[in-house]
């Protein structure tokens, strides 16, 4: 487990509850400015809807159709930020929009194309062009023209460890599989009752962040026992799997009958993502999955646009999320806003604040964090400036290009396969030197658990990335789990069961 005892004693300037995508960007924010910061999580970091997105950062065009021009520009120059931040994870993608006339007239989509190339900041991005389909098309051939333009896409999980280890080497104590209990006021502190497998403790915050995503209304209403000042809806978004549906490196972003979109995304060189959906979800959050009818939705979606017709049995693997929007009562769920609102409560001046997220999208989590530091600035007046916007993440550090890395780590590691070498270079960037260290050859890396995974790359998740399952590792730190048998799932689970508990190094 990764709780010192010291933590016990200390009193924080911001305890922040919830490990996602908002949790950790606040938390290395403030960490950055001089902050003491203390993040926790129940479970693993990004479980649960960081690790469910679309895997893009993106301005969002459908977003201009709902006049969301704000959300619109600063997500559009938020890619040019976070590509530069993070080389190693975020790339470049090229997106086809098939014209279907019936549904959106060439000149709406081409005015929403023009806004989307000239809203933001845009240096690195190609701009839109028309695109006209041949007999090589992957597309039905009754598609014979469309629309052309860029986003980026992105590892949503490690964008979050990142961010999170980040947050640790500014100095913040970050601890996973530990539940806040309880936070109370009490003299002007908050008081926040946590446990985890080793035990119950409680640590004092000059401030309470509370980021926990589908349950920060829960959170306020059981937890801090307060009125939560929005209500939140829970949109189920699911995706399917597939084998690769077509050649090439180009993303599709198609037009639904229901004036939904639904893309199909090159996913890590052999799939393709096909997603996502929209549909009210009010279980527990733990536990969305794909429905029947959402699987359904997506293969015809694709099959009215692909030659290529899919099945259920072609699917490989789902994953389903549940994006928490504020309510603005919308009887639309695809048109409840994807921005974020930010609640600060303080009753009374001495008070200690109490800052809850709503809301938000994996692409402009940064800057929802600069707005959160700038709530907070009146109780911490001594922090320092806004400072993410230039400093690269862990691995993103004197990094020309992923290709780059593939090349200098196979002219160290000389067996080593091109497809091991891409993904240790798009998954650690340069921090993948502080796993091979000198090693020379793939047998120096120590007990291999099949498919690229070596020890040695266990061992740094373990004792920098907060692992403690094969779960983490297969699913959030990397997609082995879509290659890896049971056996070799076990066998890697023994291995983890007996290194003994650690506190994450700084």
């Amino acid at each position: 487990m990764q709780t010192s005892p010291l933590l016990k004693d200390k009193i924080y300037d911001i305890a922040v509850i919830g490990g996602g995508i908002n949790g950790v960007g606040i938390t290395a924010d403030a960490a950055g400015r001089g902050l003491s910061v203390f993040l926790c999580e129940k479970d693993d970091l990004a479980s649960h809807t960081s690790s469910a997105s679309s895997k893009l950062i993106h301005g969002g065009l459908r977003y201009l159709e709902h006049k969301e021009f704000r959300l619109v520009r600063e997500a559009l120059a938020e890619r040019e930020v976070l590509l530069a931040k993070a080389p190693h994870i975020i790339r470049p993608m090229r997106f086809i929009m098939p014209h279907r006339p019936h549904l959106r007239p060439a000149w709406l989509i081409r005015t929403g194309l023009f806004f989307y190339d000239h809203l933001g900041k845009r240096e690195k991005l190609l701009g839109s062009n028309n695109v006209y389909f041949k007999d090589d098309s992957p597309l039905n051939s009754a598609i014979t023209r469309g629309f052309e333009y860029s986003d980026c896409a992105v590892d949503d999980s490690r964008l979050v460890v990142l961010n999170a280890m980040h947050a640790r080497e500014k100095g913040a104590d970050v601890v996973t599989r530990t539940r806040c209990l309880s936070a109370q006021r009490v003299e002007g502190y908050w008081v926040v009752e946590l446990e985890n497998a080793q035990g119950s403790f409680k640590i004092k915050a000059k401030a309470l962040v509370n980021a926990a995503g589908p349950w920060v209304a829960q959170f306020i209403k059981q937890d801090l026992e307060l009125k939560s000042p929005y209500g939140i809806r829970l949109i189920q978004g699911s995706h399917i799997v597939v084998p690769k549906l077509y050649e090439g490196d180009k993303a599709f972003i198609m037009q639904n009958d229901d004036r939904r979109i639904v893309f199909a995304i090159p996913y890590l060189d052999q799939y393709t993502m096909i997603g996502t959906t929209d549909r009210e979800y009010q279980g527990d959050p733990s536990k969305v999955q794909i429905t029947q009818a959402e699987t359904d939705y997506l293969l015809e979606v694709s099959n009215a646009h692909f030659k290529k017709q899919l099945t259920q049995a072609d699917i490989i693997w789902t994953f389903a999320g549940v994006r928490p929007l504020c309510d603005d009562e919308s009887d639309n769920p695809s048109a409840i806003t994807r921005d974020y609102t930010l609640a600060l409560s303080q009753e009374t001046h001495d008070q200690a604040p109490l800052l809850s997220v709503f809301g938000g999208k994996l692409t402009t989590y940064r800057k929802l964090a600069e707005s959160a530091m700038q709530q907070l600035k009146a109780f911490f007046p001594e922090m320092k400036g806004s400072w993410t916007a230039t400093e690269a993440l862990p691995g993103g550090e004197n990094m020309a290009s992923a290709e780059q890395l593939v090349n200098e780590i196979r002219a160290q590691i000389t067996d080593v396969s091109e497809s091991l070498a891409k993904r240790w270079a798009t998954s650690y960037g340069s921090r993948i030197w502080n796993i091979l260290g000198e090693a020379v050859s793939i047998d120096q890396l120590g007990l291999s658990f099949g498919h690229g995974l070596f020890a040695k790359e266990v061992d740094y998740l373990c004792r920098f990335e907060w692992v403690t399952t094969s779960e983490d590792i297969l699913w959030r730190r990397s997609k082995l789990g879509l290659v890896f048998a049971q056996n070799e799932i076990d066998r890697l689970d023994a291995y983890l069961s007996n290194k003994p508990n650690h506190i994450v190094a700084a």
